[in-house]
């Protein structure tokens, strides 16, 4: 594993000699720009490893993606090597349409300890929930960021992240949401405590998220990388453009379903991945991603 293939892998030229906040910022831009959130190895009858040389070579190599435990587990080797103080930490996960949070942890993030600050730095949840730039640990304290407001709410030990949700402008709307998140004011994200974690602690839900029957990421192939402006989606067929804040205060989004025909097209155009093996996209759970 060598830092400056990871450098290429993600387009990085800027200067690495510093462990300061203006460089892990720039570095975690250029890799959510360029490593994709995706599970498309479940849908193409593959393993996902919790394996840091595993991750290394399917990311960095093969120029592939991966979900939390794949990105950010490749980013804390990035941040450790240029000398950050980076720990493990575990989250829950908040789906809207059950208005509850997993019950076991099932998403890993990164702590980053800068200057006396804390901040958490989260490569790997996708879609329009991603965030652009690390997080300062801070509870009750808006954040804004390219995609939106974000912010921390901290309750005895037990830290909140959320999302205040801008209106959508859906050019041809071709599948409804569920009224529960079209009415959303501000999406809870996850919830996490500052309790340090090990890999090892990880291996049990990396192994049921690719193989339990009602996993979100077996009852959904998905692939989301984020734009200079927006993010790009691909769930299941559906492929979905999103452009921020495009005017006043709402999002832009185009959707499309395409045919069996474009996906492999679109894969490569779209996301820059190329498949060793046959992929079948899925796309039957009614849990949102939006």
């Amino acid at each position: 594993m060598d830092i400056k293939e990871y450098f290429d892998r993600i387009s990085y030229r800027g200067s690495h000699n510093k462990p300061d906040l203006a460089t892990m910022s720039d570095i975690f831009q250029h890799h959510i720009r360029a490593v994709p959130f995706e599970n498309l190895s479940i849908h193409c009858g593959e393993r996902i490893e919790l394996n840091l040389e595993a991750t290394y070579n399917k990311i960095v190599r093969k120029k592939r993606g991966g979900w939390c435990m794949e990105n950010n587990y490749l980013l804390s080797w990035v941040l450790k090597t240029l000398g950050y103080d980076v720990t493990l930490l575990g989250a829950r996960v908040f789906f809207p349409e059950l208005d509850a949070y997993a019950e076991e942890i099932d998403h890993l993030l990164l702590q980053v300890k800068l200057d006396g600050k804390s901040y958490i730095v989260d490569g790997g949840f996708g879609m329009p929930y991603q965030l652009w730039q690390p997080m300062e640990l801070i509870s009750g304290t808006d954040q804004p960021q390219t995609p939106g407001v974000f912010r921390f709410q901290e309750e005895s030990g037990t830290w909140y992240l959320e999302k205040v949700k801008r209106k959508q402008w859906v050019v041809n709307q071709s599948t409804s949401t569920s009224q529960t998140v079209e009415n959303e004011v501000c999406r809870r994200i996850y919830l996490f405590t500052l309790q340090p974690r090990d890999i090892e602690e990880f291996r049990g839900c990396n192994a049921e998220l690719q193989t339990a029957p009602d996993s979100l990421f077996v009852t959904k192939s998905i692939c989301s990388l984020q734009t200079a402006d927006g993010i790009r989606a691909l769930v299941g067929w559906k492929l979905t453009e999103m452009k921020y804040n495009y005017r006043d205060n709402m999002d832009l989004v185009e959707i499309r379903i395409l045919a069996d025909e474009e996906i492999e097209k679109t894969l490569k155009e779209k996301f820059n991945i190329t498949l060793d093996k046959k992929f079948v996209p899925v796309n039957t759970s009614k849990l949102s991603l939006f």
